[in-house]
């Protein structure tokens, strides 16, 4: 039998790749992804363990990274931290990106009328990542920063992320039987889940107490794409229970027009997504007819 084309293209393509790996850049890379929320500080024996490495190797990958500002000493001892210039480099990269330039103008306005602080956050797997904030001018306590990641099912901003998602995509996403609970409105399976983001969907947004820090709610919106799909939550950290009814109202409205605003600009037309979701019901309402004819 013959080999696949396909499959010795890509076994080709990937030994080729191999020998420009360069083995030390590698471990550099993989040390630095070991320091997380959790793990904040390592020692160099907890990254030996945890890469496999001789401890030997680890203290010149150190020495390295600490040299070039990407490490440094955890108030000047044996163990670790990540330096200024991972946040240097990643904050660079968020400022590349289309989105947080479009909207971190846009965040700053609507924190100026409605007095609250405002946040942009995207997907990554099963968490929002924050990518633009903009502080309060009131004193407000919010302990979110860019970069932080919380999980996508048992926050308001990710049930927003989470709504372009089908149930099937969602249990791919979360194939454990019982999700993760961090509140009393957590989520409990993905059945609950997916009966939160289709009520987000349907109302086009969402106002819900928040889930990592008391007495806070979230009024967040989607913001879409050119082609329609949601690429990232707009959001305002409120204290709802100490509002009136018109002034949440009146702030749910400045979030979504906000949100609407940034979609305008990131190409996205509502005439046009409506046509592209009616032709899709359509393909699937006559989809099932013809299956239906070939069962009869």
């Amino acid at each position: 039998m013959s080999a696949n084309p396909s499959a010795v293209a890509v076994a080709v393509a990937s030994d080729s790749l191999d020998r420009y790996i360069v083995p030390g850049l590698e471990r550099g890379l993989r040390l630095l992804a070991e320091f997380s929320a959790r793990d904040r500080v390592l020692s160099a024996a907890d990254l030996s363990r945890r890469l496999d490495v001789p401890r030997s190797t680890v203290f010149r990958l150190l020495a390295t990274l600490e040299s070039t500002g990407y490490v440094e000493r955890a108030d000047g001892g044996r163990e670790y931290r990540l330096g200024l210039a991972v946040l240097r480099l990643g904050f660079d990269y968020l400022a590349s990106l289309e989105l947080t330039e479009l909207g971190a103008p846009l965040l700053n306005r609507l924190r100026d009328d409605i007095e609250y602080p405002c946040n942009l956050v995207v997907r990554d797997g099963r968490s929002v990542v924050y990518v633009a904030k903009a502080a309060a001018s009131r004193p407000f306590a919010s302990n979110v920063n860019v970069g932080a990641r919380l999980p996508a099912h048992a926050t308001v901003l990710g049930h927003v992320l989470l709504e372009d998602l089908g149930l099937e995509q969602l249990r791919a996403l979360y194939p454990e039987p019982q999700l993760q609970v961090y509140s009393d409105n957590t989520p409990r399976t993905v059945d609950a889940l997916f009966e939160l983001v289709q009520q987000v969907q349907q109302r086009g947004y969402v106002l819900q107490e928040g889930f990592f820090e008391a007495s806070i709610s979230t009024i967040a919106a989607p913001v879409r794409d050119r082609t329609g799909k949601v690429v990232a939550a707009l959001g305002a950290t409120v204290p709802a229970s100490r509002l009136p009814a018109e002034e949440l109202d009146h702030m749910t409205q400045k979030v979504r027009e906000t949100a609407g605003e940034l979609s305008r600009l990131l190409g996205y037309r509502a005439h046009r997504h409506a046509r592209a979701a009616q032709a899709r019901v359509i393909s699937m309402v006559r989809d099932e007819r013809e299956g239906d004819d070939v069962h009869d």
